[in-house]
């Protein structure tokens, strides 16, 4: 069942790697994959102070945080050999956090991207004991969970080779995807008509 799929990564045996380990790890075997890579995002917040457009948002300076998504290039996250298909999983009201990813991931999307996005309604059965854990897998021997702390920073990550799991969450995966909604088609709609983020301490 795709539920206990889920439970089986939470549970499952893996490597924890600290942040600058997992970068390290996660870009040396980037540059071997071929083919599909799936990124599965669930979070509405993340802290992102090395990137200077979620700076500029955070600080309520909304024109500066789109000019410099519009300069940001991802050739290196983006290489020919490879095809990224994320899923994000989205939630309304939208916090400023995932109104501004949304600018960020139709900026990706144009570059060549194949994101997607579902509402988070279209999850909860796969969330009875706690929300979908994020994902990155890069082979059929080779996932890895993205670990973030409370206040959304990015922590490092659990590597996972259990090929039978990666399996199972690539098919949970690819029928997820399949049921979302394209994200530029989501972005005209839904985001493009916004006016810029109130930004608070709340939401920081």
């Amino acid at each position: 069942m795709p539920g206990e799929a889920i439970e089986r990564v939470r549970r499952t045996a893996g490597v924890i790697l600290p942040v600058d380990d997992y970068l390290m790890e996660f870009y040396e075997c980037f540059q071997d994959v071929e083919g599909v890579v799936w990124k599965l995002e669930r979070a509405q917040h993340f802290h992102e102070p090395d990137v200077p457009s979620w700076v500029a948002m955070m600080d309520g300076d909304w024109r500066r945080a789109l000019t410099l998504i519009k300069e940001m290039r991802f050739s290196r996250d983006l290489p020919s050999r490879i095809e990224l298909r994320r899923l994000r999983i989205v939630e309304t009201p939208l916090t400023p956090y995932m109104q501004w990813e949304l600018e960020l991931l139709a900026a990706r999307t144009r570059a060549g991207e194949r994101a997607r996005v579902l509402p988070a309604s279209a999850v909860r059965w796969l969330e009875r004991a706690a929300p979908l854990p994020e994902l990155v897998i890069l082979g059929p021997d080779l996932m890895y969970e993205v670990l973030y702390d409370r206040a959304g920073a990015h922590t490092g990550g659990r590597r996972i080779t259990d090929m039978s799991l990666i399996e199972e969450c690539v098919g949970i995966m690819a029928e997820l995807y399949g049921a979302a909604e394209d994200l530029l088609d989501h972005y005209e709609r839904e985001v493009a008509p916004l006016p810029p983020p109130a930004v608070s301490r709340v939401s920081s």
